[in-house]
């Protein structure tokens, strides 16, 4: 069976206040490559005359995507912040394998055309050797939180946390006084009047394809009614 794999997931991250994030919506992600100089030592006695050549330096080259361009919005605020600084970046592969590097960007060219959406190319030069990491099981760092007033009828959200060895996807599972809430996975939840005077939680489960694991948020107060 063949390992080819699609690279839909593919996300390209900056390290912002301590915590990889991706930066807008994007697609066309290019992750590092490599190339090597060859340095040319011929001489007088080379074999039949023939060039010899001995490898030089190697480059990681650029990475580069594109982001759906919306001018002055926070994606393009972020990116212009981030101008002349190097950045430690990842890219994220679908299966959670990372790859990290430092780079900086040489390039950010806005495309607005009359028929098509408007959107941005990112070029990224990359600095050193990247380190490249195989997937891992997650593991939570931060636990999941829950933002909202706990009362019947008004949506809470769930935070998933941070994590590390890079989580390709979430689920939830939302408990009323630590019991399963059949049916509430979704990243919202609305208490509802039977659950008056409960605590909330949330158990927030991150997967990649090395293994899943899970993180409890802390409780809200007991809920109230509307």
């Amino acid at each position: 069976m063949t390992v080819a794999g699609i690279g839909y997931g593919s996300l390209f991250k900056v390290k912002v206040d301590g915590v990889y994030e991706a930066i807008g919506e994007m697609f066309g992600v290019t992750p590092p490559g490599v190339a090597v100089d060859s340095i040319d030592v011929f001489h007088e006695q080379s074999p039949d005359a023939h060039r010899e050549f001995i490898p030089g330096p190697a480059d990681a080259r650029e990475t580069s995507c594109e982001i759906h361009y919306v001018p002055t919005g926070t994606a393009e605020e972020q990116l212009y912040s981030f101008v002349r600084v190097t950045k430690e970046c990842r890219n994220v592969f679908p299966s959670g394998a990372y790859v990290d590097y430092n780079a900086f960007i040489t390039a950010m060219e806005p495309d607005t055309p009359i028929d098509d959406k408007m959107v941005m190319a990112c070029t990224w030069k990359i600095s050193g050797k990247p380190v490249r990491h195989a997937a891992a099981t997650p593991s939570n760092s931060t636990k999941p939180a829950i933002s909202g007033t706990a009362q019947v009828g008004v949506l809470l959200t769930a935070f998933d946390g941070v994590w590390a060895n890079e989580p390709t996807s979430f689920t939830y599972q939302w408990e009323a006084d630590g019991t399963p809430i059949g049916g509430a996975t979704a990243k919202t939840y609305t208490p509802i009047i039977g659950q008056i005077g409960d605590v909330i939680t949330c158990v927030v489960t991150g997967t990649n394809s090395a293994g899943s694991a899970s993180a409890e948020s802390a409780g809200t107060a007991a809920v109230i009614a509307a």
